[in-house]
């Protein structure tokens, strides 16, 4: 499942590239790999080879950061961050909990998508039935309708005008460049809107609570100091984890 998604995350990386290049380049761009022979003579291909090396090792730094960015994991994780602060644990939990949570939730989300890409792009072309470009046009494209769905029209609108280009005749016509960007303005705009949802209960239950320490005298005591325990105390008593990640992913699955 690792190599999958590494191969995956690979291909995608060249899937984009390969959009930003000039037409007159070569399309059919084959993958290197690394040999090791005990030889004492030089050869003239030394300098390609390590550029080749050089250009894997930048795919697999920069393609799970691409593969993040097209995916839900930006909602799930900005709505985790907000929920965490509205509460008022600053550390708890950490972000290292978080991040791994939104990451297997993502995951299980992203799965029927992964499992497209595999069947149709992966698996065929370690058969050697489809080309390398064909692999990445059909692993690119379950990505692409994902993207798509969870997309507003007007923020693809907006990164269409300020690509300078014309208005495509459909949707098959518009750029990955263009679409993963505006995929991300929509997430963090649908991320916000929940997280301001969240916001609210917590915001009103730190004003109640100020307001009876305040007419109580007890003006020298923070209100955090005692609705700290009461928010947590109640968030446990509704199931907030549940309903929050219930809803969270309800949201996306639709």
């Amino acid at each position: 499942m690792k190599i999958n998604l590494l191969f995956i995350a690979a291909l995608l990386f060249i899937g984009l590239s390969a959009e930003a290049l000039p037409q007159q380049m070569p399309s059919n761009i084959s993958l290197p790999k690394v040999s090791f022979t005990v030889d004492g003579t030089e050869s003239n291909n030394d300098l390609v080879l390590t550029l080749q090396i050089l250009l894997v090792i930048t795919v697999l730094t920069l393609a799970p950061s691409i593969l993040i960015m097209m995916t839900c994991f930006t909602r799930i994780i900005i709505v985790f961050h907000f929920l965490r602060q509205a509460m008022g644990t600053s550390t708890q939990p950490s972000n290292q909990l978080l991040s791994g949570l939104a990451l297997f939730l993502t995951f299980f989300v992203m799965q029927p998508v992964l499992n497209e890409a595999n069947q149709n792009g992966i698996q065929p072309y370690m058969r050697e039935e489809i080309s390398q470009s064909q692999a990445v046009d059909n692993i690119v494209q379950p990505f692409r309708e994902f993207m798509l769905k969870h997309t507003r029209e007007e923020d693809l609108g907006l990164f269409i005008k300020l690509s300078g280009k014309d208005k495509p005749k459909d949707l098959s016509e518009v750029s990955t460049w263009t679409v993963v960007p505006a995929f991300t303005l929509s997430e963090m705009r649908m991320a916000f809107q929940i997280s301001f949802l969240l916001f609210v209960p917590f915001l009103v239950m730190d004003m109640i609570i100020a307001s009876i320490l305040m007419s109580l005298g007890m003006f020298l005591l923070p209100p955090q100091l005692i609705s700290l325990p009461i928010k947590v105390l109640l968030f446990i008593l509704v199931d907030g984890w549940y309903l929050v990640i219930d809803s969270l992913l309800k949201s996306i699955i639709r």
